[in-house]
């Protein structure tokens, strides 16, 4: 095809028109080609035949517009991203591929398509000089096209992304809520489908929280779980539900029982700058196994702000904690109920703190001065002491009501000042 020069701008625009005219006749063609040529580089690209469909429909509503600007100097600044690219790229998002894949996607079609425009050129008879005018040309508006449509596909990828996260993580808290709560039979295999986690294993609970945080700590805290898991060496990624934006819930899979995990949790909290309060809750095995531990945790971290303590690590394993939890769903008649029980024993002093936990250590100890000095570090003499100090305070002794007397320190020990007398005895 041989086409007259003119000069100026019109002679270029119709070198143009001629070439977007000659590639619009077989635009089909030409977006098979370029939908080949992706799949075939992106292996993120190859996923089901609707998508794949989807992406020759991208590809080709593409190539459609760019040509139209081409032909009929349309400017790029004011196009939009074709509908059938929109939903592309929504698919994309819901689907989890990554956003760099549709981001090459683009730029990969950019190279195909400029090949092809070359070939065209070559196959017409322009001077050599407007030839590379016209590579220039068609080059730049190529290049603004693909820049700014990329743009915009890449902000609805995002969009879409996040609203799919949260709507299907909303289902899926959901689905984990409800299984916590009811008592009814379950199928094990079917509820681990729909919360994405595996059921039939063994589990370790934890409840995650940053006090009085008024920011949304989530990305903190999920960031934390992940970390703890991999360190851990979990069989699956752990389960994570955002209860409110400074707290969450989450569970470590194992195919087999990991015991007590107290101890590496609390290694990693501590060597960790900023970490939240954690409750542990204990190894449970299936769907029992996953709502017991949770529910330990649970009344792990009610100790701990009942408490309030800054960043608390806390197990369910930790001697006395589960019991103590118990003791905390009034916490004004467990004041009262200790102060009858532990008498002036009970103010908060520095002295009567250090009486009640020998005291605690000692009972706990099956009432043996040696193994209570052993663990509190103290003479056999020191420990006699304090207990006979103790009993003084308490002011009766404590053969006859011991267990209440346990219980009571029990309280004091996880709960401090908020069961305690604030009067001096």
């Amino acid at each position: 095809m041989t086409i007259a020069r003119r000069d100026g701008e019109v002679a270029m625009g119709r070198y143009v028109e001629a070439i977007a005219a000659r590639m619009n006749a077989r635009v089909t063609q030409v977006s098979a080609t370029i939908r080949t040529a992706l799949e075939e580089d992106i292996a993120d690209l190859r996923g089901s035949r609707r998508t794949a469909d989807l992406l020759g429909a991208s590809v080709e509503a593409n190539v459609d517009t760019l040509l139209h600007a081409l032909r009929y100097d349309i400017p790029v600044e004011g196009i939009q991203a074709p509908s059938a690219a929109v939903e592309y790229a929504r698919r994309l998002a819901q689907q989890g591929i990554p956003a760099n894949a549709l981001v090459r996607a683009y730029r990969l079609g950019q190279r195909r398509l400029t090949e092809m425009v070359f070939a065209e050129l070559h196959a017409m008879n322009i001077p050599a000089a407007d030839r590379i005018t016209a590579i220039e040309q068609i080059t730049a508006i190529l290049f603004d096209y693909i820049d700014r449509i990329t743009e915009q596909v890449v902000v609805i990828y995002d969009e879409e992304r996040e609203r799919w996260l949260e709507h299907r993580n909303s289902l899926r808290a959901l689905r984990v809520r409800e299984l916590l709560a009811t008592r009814k039979i379950v199928d094990a295999d079917a509820a681990s489908t729909a919360i994405r986690y595996p059921l039939r294993w063994h589990h370790v609970a934890l409840v995650l929280w940053y006090p009085e945080s008024e920011d949304d700590e989530i990305p903190r805290l999920q960031q934390f779980v992940r970390e703890l898991a991999q360190e851990l060496a979990t069989d699956a990624n752990p389960l994570f539900i955002a209860t409110d934006p400074a707290c969450a819930w989450a569970w470590l899979p194992y195919r087999a029982d990991p015991r007590d995990l107290a101890a590496p949790i609390r290694a990693r909290a501590v060597t960790r700058p900023g970490s939240p309060g954690i409750t542990i809750g204990p190894a449970g095995a299936g769907i029992d196994g996953f709502r017991t531990s949770h529910r330990q945790a649970e009344r792990g971290q009610a100790v701990a702000l009942a408490r309030g303590l800054p960043n608390p690590i806390l197990a369910a394993t930790d001697p006395g904690l589960s019991t103590a939890a118990l003791l905390g769903g009034d916490l004004a008649e467990t004041r009262d109920w200790v102060g009858e029980v532990l008498g002036h024993l009970a103010c908060d002093t520095e002295s009567d703190e250090r009486l009640r936990e020998t005291l605690r250590i000692f009972l706990r100890s099956g009432s043996s001065f040696k193994a209570a000095a052993d663990e509190l570090g103290l003479h056999f003499n020191s420990v006699k002491y304090r207990v006979s100090r103790a009993i003084v305070r308490r002011g009766r002794p404590i053969a006859a009501d011991r267990l209440d007397v346990e219980l009571a320190l029990l309280a004091c020990h996880w709960y401090g000042p908020t069961v305690l007398w604030t009067h001096p005895g």
